[in-house]
C-alpha cells in the first residue's frame, strides 16, 4: 500500500529509526529493546499525523505490516498485534458497550494488547485448546486456568514482554458443561508496574528463525478471575446466572484470524516483490559466463535458466497483488453482510481465505528461496536481505493456521459443495465453486490451444476433478465403514490437493479478469505488459501443474511443447522491460534493505561496506589471536 510523500519522508528520514549497526550484530536482548524504541516513535508520529489530518488509512497499513513498516523494523514490530488482531478482534467480537469500553483505550495505547489463541500443544485445531474459563456465578466472574503444561499460551506477538492485556482464547464452562471457545480480555501486567498480574506466568519464548524483534511470548494462568463483562460477547453470550446463548454461526467466532488471513495475500505479494526486485537488479549488474566465447561475460539475467528462476516471480508479486486487493474487497463485503443478518456467504469466504492463504505463502516463501539461489553465493549474505526476507515469508505458512490445515479445510468445503451439486443438478453454487458443474454437466474438456482463456477453463476443470476424486474416495471410505473423522484421514492427500488446485484455479481466474481489465484502461505499451505478465503467469502455472492438465485435459504432447515454447517467448519478450518493471514497485532502498538489490546498482561497493561494519573489523588483530592461536603455533616450537 503507498502512503504519502510526506509521511515517507517524515519516517525514513528520521535519524533515530536509522539502524547504523545492522541486527546481526546485536544480541537478542539489544533487538528487542531497540524494536521497542522505534515502536514507540512510530506510534508518536502516527498521532502527530492524525492530529495534523495527514495519516491516511494506506500510510497506517504500510507502518503495520505494508513497506514502510518492514523498512523501519525489519525483524517486526511488538506492536503489530496490538494494532492488527487485539483491536479488530474487540471490533469484531465485542459488544457495542465493550466497544465504548476498550477500542479509544487500545486505540490511543492507553493499554497494549495481543491476541492469545495458539498454545504449546495445539495450535491450528481450536477444539483441542486446554486453557479453561469456568464461570462462577456467585461472583459473575470466569476463572482462567492452564491445566497443563501445553495449555501455555505460546507464540502471540508482543506478550512476551510488552503488551499488558491480551484478548484470550478459551474453552468456556458455565453450570459445569463445555459451551465453546471463547474471547476474554484479560489484563496479564499491571498497568503502572507491569509487574505481571497475580497468577500470570508470563515471558518470551526465545529466539527464531526470524521475526526477531516481534516479542513472542508464552502465559499460563492460575486461577485467574476475569469479570463476566470482560468475554466478548457480541456473537455469543453468558448472562449473569450463567444461561449460555451460543452464536448463530460458531464460525463467527473466528473472524479476527479470516481477517489476517486475507491481509496475508497482500503480503505475501510484497515478499514476493521485494525478493524479485533484488534479483533482478542484482542479475542486470552481475556478469558471469560467456553466452559466445567470443563476447565478454554477458548480465547473468541474458542467461535464460536465470530468467526462469526470477521472472515468473515477478508476475506472482503482480498477481498476487491484485488477487489480494479483490479478496480483501470481498471479506468486506461478506463482512456487511454479516452484520446484517446474512451468513451465507460466511463458509465460502472462510473457505476461500484458508486455501489462498495457504497457497500464496507457500509460493511466497519458495519464491523468496529460488530468487536467494538466483543470487548466487551474495545472496547467503545477510547484507543481501534475503535471511530476513526467508525468515518472515516462511513464518506465514504456520501462523494463523498451517498450511495443510488450512487447506483440509478448504477441501471440506469443497467436497461438500461437489456433492450437493451431483446429488442435485439445480442446486445454485456460491460464484467461487460455481465451476464444479462444469464437470458434472460437461465431463470432457475440448478445445485447449494454449490461450490465457483455456489456461483458466482447464484449471477449473483440473480442480473440479480433484474435487471429485476426494468426493468419491472419501464416499468409498464410508460407505466402507470408516466415520468421517477416518475417512478424511485416510483421503487427506487427495484433499489437500483438491483445495490447492482450488486456490490456483481462483488465482488463474482473477488474474484474468483483473489484469486484462487494466489493460484496457493503460496505454498501448504497459497494457501490453500486462498480458505478457498474465501469461508468463498462466503458463508457468499450467507447466508446474503439468501432470494434472495431462491426466484430466489430456494435452498432447504438440499442446506440452507449445507451452514450454509460449514460456521461453514470455521470458524473451519480458527481458527488456523487466528492470523498469520492479522499478515500478517503488520500493525504497530502505525497504528493500539489501546490498544486492540498491536501486543505483553499486552493488559490489555496497557489499564491501556492509562487510566494514562488522565490528570484528574494527581491530586489527583479535584478542583471540594471543590468547589461543599464538599458543597453539608456538607450541610445537
Amino acid at each position: 500500500m503507498p502512503c504519502s510523500f510526506f509521511a515517507e519522508k517524515l519516517f525514513l528520514e528520521d535519524p533515530e529509526l536509522k539502524d547504523d549497526l545492522p541486527l546481526s550484530y546485536m544480541s537478542h536482548r539489544e533487538i528487542y529493546e531497540n524494536s521497542v524504541r522505534k515502536a514507540v516513535l512510530i506510534a508518536n508520529k502516527l498521532r502527530e499525523l492524525r492530529d495534523i489530518g495527514e495519516l491516511s488509512v494506506d500510510t497506517y497499513t504500510a507502518l503495520l505490516g505494508g513497506t514502510l513498516g518492514c523498512a523501519l523494523l525489519k525483524e517486526g514490530n511488538p506492536l503489530s498485534v496490538h494494532f492488527v488482531m487485539f483491536l479488530p478482534t474487540i471490533l469484531g467480537q465485542g459488544t457495542t458497550k465493550q466497544q465504548i469500553k476498550w477500542l479509544s483505550k487500545a486505540w490511543e495505547l492507553n493499554i497494549i494488547g495481543t491476541y492469545a489463541q495458539t498454545e504449546l500443544g495445539h495450535g491450528t485445531f481450536l477444539r483441542g485448546l486446554e486453557t479453561r474459563a469456568d464461570y462462577d456465578e456467585k461472583a459473575q466472574e470466569f476463572v482462567l486456568n492452564s491445566p497443563t503444561l501445553t495449555a501455555y499460551k505460546w507464540w502471540p506477538g508482543g506478550l512476551g514482554h510488552t503488551a499488558n492485556y491480551a484478548v484470550v482464547v478459551a474453552q468456556l464452562y458455565t453450570m459445569r458443561k463445555f459451551r465453546s471457545l471463547a474471547p476474554f480480555i484479560v489484563q496479564i501486567r499491571d498497568e503502572e508496574t507491569h509487574m505481571p498480574m497475580p497468577g500470570v506466568d508470563i515471558g518470551e519464548i526465545g529466539p527464531k528463525l526470524g521475526m526477531k524483534s516481534g516479542n513472542n511470548g508464552y502465559l499460563g494462568f492460575k486461577n485467574v478471575r476475569v469479570p463476566l463483562d470482560h468475554m466478548l460477547m457480541k456473537n455469543q453470550q453468558v448472562l449473569s446466572d450463567g444461561t449460555y446463548i451460543p452464536p448463530k454461526n460458531s464460525a463467527l467466532t473466528y473472524g479476527t484470524m479470516m481477517f489476517v488471513r486475507v491481509v496475508l495475500i497482500r503480503d505475501a505479494s510484497l515478499a514476493l516483490a521485494k525478493a524479485s526486485t533484488i534479483g533482478v537488479r542484482y542479475s542486470a549488474v552481475r556478469r558471469q559466463s560467456p553466452i559466445d566465447p567470443n563476447k565478454p561475460e554477458p548480465q547473468i539475467m541474458d542467461h535464460t535458466t536465470q530468467q526462469l528462476k526470477i521472472f515468473p516471480q515477478v508476475a506472482k508479486a503482480v498477481v498476487f497483488k491484485v488477487n489480494g486487493d479483490i479478496v480483501y474487497d470481498m471479506y468486506a463485503h461478506v463482512s456487511q453482510e454479516i452484520e446484517k443478518g446474512a451468513l451465507e456467504r460466511l463458509p465460502e469466504m472462510h473457505a476461500l481465505s484458508c486455501c489462498l492463504k495457504a497457497v500464496c505463502s507457500a509460493d511466497a516463501a519458495s519464491g523468496v528461496e529460488v530468487c536467494r539461489l538466483a543470487c548466487g553465493g551474495h545472496g547467503y549474505m545477510d547484507c543481501s536481505n534475503f535471511p530476513t526476507l526467508y525468515g518472515m515469508s516462511t513464518a506465514v505458512c504456520t501462523y494463523e493456521g498451517e498450511n495443510t490445515v488450512m487447506l483440509l479445510q478448504t477441501a471440506r468445503y469443497l467436497v461438500k459443495a461437489y456433492g450437493q451439486a451431483a446429488l442435485n443438478p439445480h442446486v445454485q453454487l456460491v460464484p467461487t465453486v460455481a465451476y464444479i458443474k462444469k464437470i458434472i454437466e460437461e465431463p470432457e474438456f475440448v478445445g485447449f490451444d494454449g490461450s490465457s482463456e483455456a489456461i483458466v477453463e482447464a484449471f477449473q476443470y483440473v480442480a473440479a476433478n480433484k474435487i471429485r476424486i476426494a468426493y468419491e474416495r472419501l464416499e468409498q471410505q464410508m460407505r466402507e465403514g470408516a466415520i468421517p473423522e477416518v475417512a478424511t484421514n485416510r483421503c487427506g492427500i487427495e484433499m489437500i490437493q483438491a483445495a490447492e488446485l482450488h486456490g490456483r484455479a481462483f488465482l488463474a481466474l482473477t488474474a484474468l479478469t483483473e489484469l486484462q481489465t487494466l489493460s484496457q484502461r493503460a496505454s498501448p505499451a504497459l497494457s501490453e505488459i500486462f498480458q505478457l505478465l498474465l501469461e508468463l503467469y498462466l503458463v508457468d502455472a499450467c507447466l508446474q501443474k503439468i501432470g494434472d492438465f495431462l491426466r484430466f485435459i489430456k494435452l498432447s504432447e504438440q499442446d506440452v511443447n507449445g507451452l514450454e515454447l509460449h514460456l521461453q517467448e514470455c521470458l524473451k519478450r519480458l527481458r527488456p522491460n523487466v528492470v523498469t518493471l520492479v522499478d515500478g514497485f517503488d520500493l525504497h532502498d530502505r525497504i528493500l534493505d539489501s546490498a544486492l538489490g540498491a536501486y543505483d546498482g553499486n552493488v559490489y561497493e555496497k557489499i564491501f561496506a556492509a562487510a566494514k561494519k562488522s565490528p570484528l573489523n574494527k581491530e586489527a588483530v583479535n584478542a583471540s589471536f594471543h590468547k589461543y592461536l599464538r599458543p597453539l603455533m608456538k607450541s610445537n616450537l
